[in-house]
């Protein structure tokens, strides 16, 4: 309404917008300062075709990493907006624990670069009903719902379903990961899926045993392919090998 319009500006200059990893003020809503730009680590190609680990130098268009050579993975890659540093981090914890879901758009603009054209199904890895009455929220529904509002694609927050609640990861070895969450999400009945080119969405991409889990059963239920949509990404020391 145009007799807010002055009032908007008031509030504007009270409340200036602030970098998403320290909070000086900045120029626009999402938007980062220049030392906490600069201490982000975007991702992009070159990287491995089989899980977009990145490279140190362009191998070739069809290049895998050792890891992928060994063991292919179920998922069509993991596309990542940022290595998990410090910033990273902060923005996560933020969101997560914070209750700055403000957070999840600042997210979901950097991550929309990676997002494959031919994706059609934004679903979020669920979290359990216990922690979303704690917490209020599930941090990978609110991102995967700013990444449908800037990218035009369908998402459905209720397709995949955790059954239960698994204990926490850090610390196990991959094997007692892969345990942890055997059995832990199922597929809404239904033909959503089937057919369908399906980016899960998720805050942060760790070891892969949550991913791993529901792109197993989105592939049972017939999805064409998944590939991982996240904020960041842990890198080993031999990410870039």
């Amino acid at each position: 309404m145009r007799i807010l319009r002055p009032f908007r500006h008031l509030l504007g200059l009270a409340l200036p917008p602030r970098c998403a990893g320290c909070g000086t003020p900045v120029a626009e809503d999402h938007r980062f300062c220049a030392i906490c730009w600069t201490g982000l680590r975007f991702l992009g190609p070159p990287w491995c075709a089989g899980c977009n680990r990145p490279f140190a130098f362009d191998r070739g268009e069809e290049a895998r990493c050792a890891a992928c050579l060994v063991d292919p993975p179920r998922h069509a890659g993991v596309r990542a907006a940022v290595a998990y540093g410090p910033i990273a981090r902060a923005l996560a914890l933020r969101l997560k624990y914070g209750g700055r879901i403000a957070f999840a758009e600042t997210m979901a603009r950097q991550m929309l670069r990676l997002l494959p054209d031919d994706i059609d199904l934004l679903v979020p890895v669920p979290l359990n009903r216990w922690r979303i009455w704690s917490r209020g929220f599930n941090q990978a529904a609110l991102i995967a719902d700013a990444v449908a509002a800037l990218s035009g694609v369908a998402h459905d927050r209720t397709v995949l379903m955790r059954l239960r609640r698994t204990i926490l990861l850090r610390g196990l070895g991959a094997r007692q990961r892969a345990k942890a969450v055997s059995g832990a999400f199922a597929v809404q009945p239904g033909d959503r899926v089937r057919g369908s080119a399906i980016a899960l969405v998720d805050d942060v991409y760790t070891s892969g045993a949550t991913s791993d889990a529901c792109t197993r059963v989105l592939l049972k239920a017939g999805a064409r392919s998944v590939v991982i949509l996240c904020w960041a990404r842990v890198l080993s020391s031999a990410a870039d090998d």
